[in-house]
């Protein structure tokens, strides 16, 4: 048994039944361990949302950052970063449910550290952004909303998107950026 074990019952566990709704005794159950002894690999079910919440800020930042760094046009990289984006999500839907749904159950304590870091992940689009803004590629639009309505939309698929669907992660992550930039690009771009 390992703590990533156990972290991975439990994000499956509240993706089905959600963080409140289950207990620690559900938990235990699903990995075969004893309740008390779930408590040697973990401190409480706050803990565990939190160590969740985490692991997929942490993955999450990864493939943007590997994104965002690279010499390419703007709306090649706010592509990218929707396909970096959504297949995260697609590849890990138990995890991308608590990230997305669950977060809001954490104590003041855990939110004043997970709140900074979940938004490193919103400051990446922005940026992607403004370096469109600032070369005229994009509209000059609030950057901090449009980021908004595009999170918004690859977020909303947690609950619809289907592997066994008949389009693929990235095709709907570039059927998006296609609707997504369109009404970004200025006319002299499209």
């Amino acid at each position: 048994m390992s703590r990533e074990n156990i972290l991975q019952a439990a994000a499956l566990i509240f993706q089905q039944k959600g963080y409140h709704a289950t207990s620690m005794q559900d938990i235990a159950d699903a990995v075969d361990l004893k309740k008390g002894s779930l408590y040697h690999y973990v401190e409480s079910k706050q803990d565990i949302l939190f160590a969740l919440l985490n692991e997929a800020l942490e993955l999450i930042l990864e493939r943007l950052e590997s994104v965002a760094v690279q010499q390419i046009p703007p709306e090649q990289k706010l592509r990218q970063a929707t396909r970096a984006y959504f297949s995260f999500l697609a590849e890990n839907p138990s995890l991308s449910s608590v990230l997305l749904l669950e977060y809001r159950s954490l104590e003041e304590d855990y939110q004043k550290l997970h709140i900074p870091r979940r938004d490193q992940v919103e400051q990446i689009w922005q940026k992607c952004i403004v370096e469109g803004i600032k070369l005229g590629v994009f509209h000059d639009q609030e950057p901090g909303l449009v980021s908004k309505a595009l999170l918004g939309v690859l977020n909303w698929t947690i609950t619809w998107y289907r592997e066994d669907g008949p389009l693929s992660a990235n095709q709907i992550a570039d059927q998006f950026m296609d609707l997504f930039l369109i009404g970004l690009l200025t006319r002299n771009n499209r």
